[in-house]
């Protein structure tokens, strides 16, 4: 469901902020809300660790307990624009209570931003759903920038005196993170490029293919780049310039691609973050991009659009490590 569609009911998305000091602090503040959820007749699931998990059943027991869904809390949170995905289609035309925990410790800087804007970006992708959404924070292993963003990234905040709006709160396409305003690094090491147009998308797909594999990468993740490429270099031919630039290096254990696009441009305020609809026939490209890619960027440079989708080699799939 799009943001901007009302619901007949007037129900909308609640997304709260839950910082907790301790267990006992942490079931103070969430077993009344996921009580009056389930009395409501919500769906509610919880995302947590499994010490969480294991706590909230016992606190809540009997029926209730039994009532409580969960996922496994490293899967559902392996990687942000996927999680956001999963929890669309988690809330989707049905009333729910999910109690998410988002795994900050050992991430990276950029890493960490990107879960940042997840928070943020949640608000615009889920704002028609009739859903509640409480994060939790304790009171360890939150880095100090993540923590410091949860008045911007929520518009209310839970605590000992009850849900309040948070002052601080800042709509997503309005948020500002580290470096978004600053241009991105040129390439580096050894640097193929190749020009595009609509003839060439299917040979612009074996060189990205034979590229990557030759990079070292491993054939499922080859085939997700590739078919990333495909899709943006796609939209480029049919709504851009009708032609475009690829340039491809690797960066340490990361393989980069940059789309170069002379007749794009970013109309969307949060480009590749809102699932599209089902019957359009635009806006899958960026995101099934973001779902696949460990990073997408995006800037405009005197006209020309620039995509640049990074892809690690080797290890876990994530959004780097800085």
């Amino acid at each position: 469901m799009r943001p901007d569609r009302a619901r007949p009911d007037g129900e909308s998305l609640r997304h709260v902020a839950v910082p907790y000091d301790s267990d006992d602090d942490l079931l103070r503040l969430l077993l009344p809300r996921v009580r009056a959820a389930l009395r409501e007749g919500r769906r509610v699931l919880a995302v947590v660790t499994p010490a969480r998990l294991e706590l909230l059943r016992d606190a809540l027991g009997g029926d209730d307990a039994r009532r409580l869904d969960s996922r496994a809390r490293a899967s559902w949170y392996a990687h942000p624009h996927r999680a956001l995905a999963a929890c669309h289609e988690y809330t989707l035309g049905r009333r729910t209570l999910v109690v998410g925990e988002p795994p900050w410790p050992g991430h990276g800087e950029r890493e960490v931003r990107e879960w940042i804007r997840y928070e943020s970006v949640v608000n615009a992708a889920l704002g028609g759903a009739a859903a509640e959404l409480l994060c939790l924070y304790g009171p360890r292993d939150v880095p100090e920038e993540a923590r410091a963003h949860v008045p911007l990234t929520h518009p209310y905040l839970l605590g000992p005196y009850g849900e309040t709006p948070s002052p601080g709160f800042v709509e997503p396409h309005e948020l500002v993170l580290t470096g978004d305003d600053q241009p991105l690094p040129g390439p580096s090491g050894q640097v193929e490029s190749v020009r595009f147009t609509a003839p060439e998308l299917r040979r612009l797909r074996h060189t990205v293919g034979d590229y990557a594999r030759a990079a070292g990468m491993d054939r499922d993740r080859a085939a997700s780049l590739v078919l990333s490429v495909s899709e943006i270099a796609a939209n480029s031919v049919e709504h851009g310039a009708g032609h475009g630039t690829i340039t491809m290096w690797v960066n340490g254990r990361e393989l980069i691609c940059e789309l170069a696009d002379p007749g794009g441009a970013l109309e969307d305020p949060l480009p590749g973050y809102i699932p599209p609809e089902p019957e359009s026939s635009r806006g899958y490209g960026l995101w099934i991009s973001r779902q696949l890619c460990d990073l997408v960027e995006l800037r405009t440079d005197d006209g020309t659009l620039r995509v640049r989708l990074h892809m690690r080699l080797g290890g876990r799939r994530g959004t780097g490590t800085g």
